[in-house]
């Protein structure tokens, strides 16, 4: 005896749902590369189909299968990133579920990147993690597509601000200790001063069309440069002196470091088209406080390069 489709049933409040679907679906996704080791992400899935409100549920172990159809592909080498992986998982569940008009998926993964040190060379790892994300929406088409890929790193800042005050007073003080004026500037070009630092959290997020391609790596490293100095897992008695060192002569305030992110975002993706999404954030743990300091830039691509023309033609003039 066939049992009875609840969910094409008419439900008792006839109203339509924006997202329906299952979130936290934890799944290990392997991604094959050419001449490399495939990249795996501890991933979470969250997976939505709109439902008209003349039906009473969504069949929502379509979502499961879809999932695990494209983690075979990629699998295979069919699939070359994960915001493409999610942009097929969106394309497929549309075609599942006939009667959705749009369909969401968001990825929130765990990527272990292998590191060196900069001195020793030792080998660590770090945790980065890891967002994407498609949206599929049905026309009289193809579906239109728009996807995602960003990262979240962590890095180190040093406060320019502190650090002029310090460099001020060891100013005067080296001064009444009769140093002749040429000696000290060239102290303080070889030493930087002390000042307070934080543990930085960078993301950045890259939305595009379908068609277009966005490098995970290459946001990873954008994100890393973009603080005072990058951070390890392990660090051996020079490594150690190079990184605080490092970040001391490169000081950077949490607007510094959204403002720089976007200047290497332009020059790293200029290939892509101008309404391709930006969205840069970063977070500074403060030492000496116990508050963060934040900030945000969320623009297209071609507003950020309307900016920095401007800026060039101002520092021009």
């Amino acid at each position: 005896m066939d049992l009875p489709d609840v969910q094409s049933t008419c439900p008792d409040v006839r109203i339509n749902l924006t997202r329906v679907g299952v979130k936290n679906v934890k799944k290990l996704v392997e991604v094959m590369r050419p001449n490399k080791r495939p990249m795996i992400f501890i991933s979470n899935f969250d997976v939505f189909v709109d439902l008209p409100g003349s039906l009473k549920g969504a069949n929502l172990s379509r979502n499961f299968e879809v999932i695990d159809e494209v983690l075979q592909q990629a699998i295979d080498g069919e699939v070359s990133g994960i915001e493409e992986l999610c942009s097929v998982v969106a394309r497929k569940l549309l075609d599942r579920h006939e009667y959705a008009d749009r369909t969401e998926v968001q990825m929130r993964s765990e990527f272990m990147v292998k590191r060196e040190t900069p001195v020793s060379k030792t080998s660590c790892h770090e945790v980065v993690k890891v967002h994407a994300r498609a949206i599929a929406q049905r026309t009289f088409h193809e579906p239109l597509i728009r996807k995602s890929i960003g990262a979240e790193v962590t890095g180190m800042t040093a406060c320019p601000c502190a650090q002029n005050i310090m460099q001020e007073h060891a100013h005067h003080v080296l001064t009444e200790l009769g140093i002749e004026q040429e000696k000290i500037e060239k102290f303080f070009a070889e030493v930087p001063m002390a000042t307070h630092n934080q543990r930085g959290r960078g993301f950045l997020c890259i939305e595009t069309d379908d068609e277009e391609h966005v490098n995970l790596e290459t946001i990873i490293s954008i994100l890393k440069d973009s603080m005072s100095a990058r951070t390890y897992e392990l660090l051996k008695r020079g490594d150690e002196s190079f990184v605080v060192m490092a970040a001391h002569k490169n000081p950077r305030f949490v607007e510094d470091c959204v403002r720089e992110m976007a200047k290497r975002v332009l020059a790293a993706f200029a290939y892509l088209p101008g309404d391709s999404r930006i969205t840069i954030r970063q977070t500074n743990e403060e030492s000496i406080h116990q508050h963060d300091a934040y900030a945000e830039r969320k623009a297209t691509l071609a507003e950020l390069i309307v900016e920095m023309e401007e800026d060039n033609n101002r520092k021009n003039h």
